[in-house]
């Protein structure tokens, strides 16, 4: 067996580099999509991973872990596809857009949808949930309204992503403080002093935008031809909103997202031949081909033209491609080098901080997978946390800060994808109106180098702050992250 060598920054940097080449050259230059520029980017990480001695075997068992991570995400996003699609032929969309135009505030539109969308995460606890749900609903609404997809995206993205950082259901505000040792409520006060600022500060901004938009709005007549027009179509009733109702709550109750939305694609199959007459043979079709209604009216063909399991294929195309890069990166010690190397710079309570978010965010666009955004700094800056005098807390909020919050700004990370296949928007294209997700790494770098509610080791914790800490034997022979089985739920 060859002797794997533990790589240099240099040769570390050698796949980053040529990725962020190659998807600048293919997306900006060409207008390729991403699948190919990271296929080229996981074969040069495969050449420099045979270069430092491993075997082929090895980075094959490298992807598969990296794509392991993900198969929960491609499933949510297999049965949201069918979600879609069945709750468009239930009437159950139409019905939400059909009484939303009614009910909401066109002027207020923007602030409501990031309240709504907040609201509606908490208590959910998964931001994919919420934006398959309530979030594609919003989305109509805010077509109808006039408002720009993208600002619509952005507000849907920064009220759900709220929601899966502060809810206590939501598996990385569970996971945050599970690998920095931190109490779970401990660790969602602490980052009630970053994020509602950031909350804050995106509602006002949405309140602005929202109100400068309102002139360019759908008219009176345009928002009651529509609901004339959906009415001819669909049996519109109230009763069909139980769908979505139902399947929140049982979320609530903390059943998984994978049979919860299950749940609610089943039961948007029987309203929609129970209430819509729509035959199951037509159902079982659109639940892979998606629904197609045709219409004179061309805000209702852009709205209810979407769903089925085959337009999340370009998704789950790119999630596996980007996760099996993140995986050879991980599993041959590049992600730790580079990680281990920025550490060199924290020489200042800010600048660990600072340092953290650099590294959540690089994460997040080279492993392309957000808990990798978070395990890996998790584990590594622990110890650098506590030989500072800082608290685990500290770790934990800024890792959700970055890590959490910046995965759907990432066109190829699960999250990006997730989000622009789900909502119809392109991730460059809502990235710049997803606030909250930009504001919230910004202030706890500001935090951070004013010392603004950082939480400190208290005595008993600075006598104890290193007990953890493994020798540097052991440290030298600690598997990598990917090798490590972790269970989210």
């Amino acid at each position: 067996m060859r002797e794997k060598r533990v790589p240099t920054v240099g040769i570390a940097l050698i796949p980053i580099i040529t990725m962020v080449i190659v998807l600048f050259v293919g997306i900006f230059i060409y207008g390729a999509d991403p699948h190919i520029p990271i296929m080229i980017s996981a074969v040069v990480a495969s050449l420099v991973a045979l270069y430092l001695g491993f075997s082929w075997k090895e980075l094959e068992q490298g992807i598969i872990k990296g794509i392991t991570l993900s198969l929960q995400a491609l499933l949510i996003l297999i049965i949201l596809g069918t979600l879609i699609s069945t709750w468009l032929a239930a009437g159950i969309v139409p019905t939400m857009i059909y009484y939303g135009v009614e009910f909401l505030s066109q002027s207020l539109f923007l602030p409501l949808a990031i309240i709504i969308c907040s609201l509606v995460a908490v208590s959910s606890g998964n931001a994919w949930t919420a934006a398959g749900t309530i979030g594609i609903a919003v989305m109509g609404i805010g077509t109808v309204f006039g408002y720009n997809p993208a600002m619509v995206a952005g507000a849907v993205i920064s009220g759900c992503y709220f929601g899966d950082k502060m809810s206590p259901l939501s598996e990385t505000t569970n996971m945050s403080p599970g690998i920095t040792g931190v109490e779970l409520f401990d660790h969602i006060r602490n980052m009630m002093f970053t994020t509602m600022p950031a909350w804050v500060i995106s509602v006002i901004l949405f309140f602005f935008l929202g109100w400068t938009q309102h002139s360019k709005g759908g008219s009176a007549d345009t928002i009651t031809t529509l609901q004339n027009d959906l009415d001819a179509l669909f049996t519109i009733s109230p009763w069909l909103l139980l769908v979505p109702i139902v399947v929140l709550v049982l979320i609530g109750l903390k059943m998984p997202a994978i049979p919860g939305l299950l749940i609610g694609s089943i039961l948007g199959l029987v309203m929609a031949v129970v209430v819509q007459g729509v035959s199951i043979k037509e159902m079982l079709a659109m639940m892979v081909s998606g629904y197609t209604q045709q219409s004179d009216n061309e805000i209702i063909s852009n709205l209810l033209n979407n769903g089925g399991i085959e337009a999340m294929m370009y998704t789950i195309s790119l999630v596996m491609l980007a996760m099996s890069l993140g995986g050879i990166l991980e599993s041959t010690g590049i992600l730790e080098t580079l990680v281990t190397s920025l550490l060199k710079f924290a020489k200042s309570t800010g600048s660990l901080i600072a340092t953290t978010v650099v590294t959540c965010i690089s994460a997040n666009v080279i492993a392309c997978d957000q808990y990798l955004s978070i395990l890996l700094p998790g584990r590594m800056y622990l110890s650098a946390y506590k030989k500072r005098g800082l608290h685990p807390k500290a770790l934990s909020r800024t890792i959700e800060d970055a890590g959490t919050m910046t995965s759907p700004l990432v066109p190829w990370n699960t999250c990006g994808a997730f989000m622009a296949a789900t909502l119809g928007v392109a991730t460059v294209q809502y990235a710049p109106y997803a606030f909250l997700c930009i504001i919230s790494p910004i202030i706890a770098v500001i935090f951070g180098y004013f010392d603004i509610k950082i939480a400190k080791l208290d005595t008993y914790d600075e006598i104890h702050a290193h007990d953890d800490e493994e020798p540097p034997e052991e440290q030298q022979q600690r598997p990598y992250i990917l090798n490590n089985k972790v269970d989210f739920d």
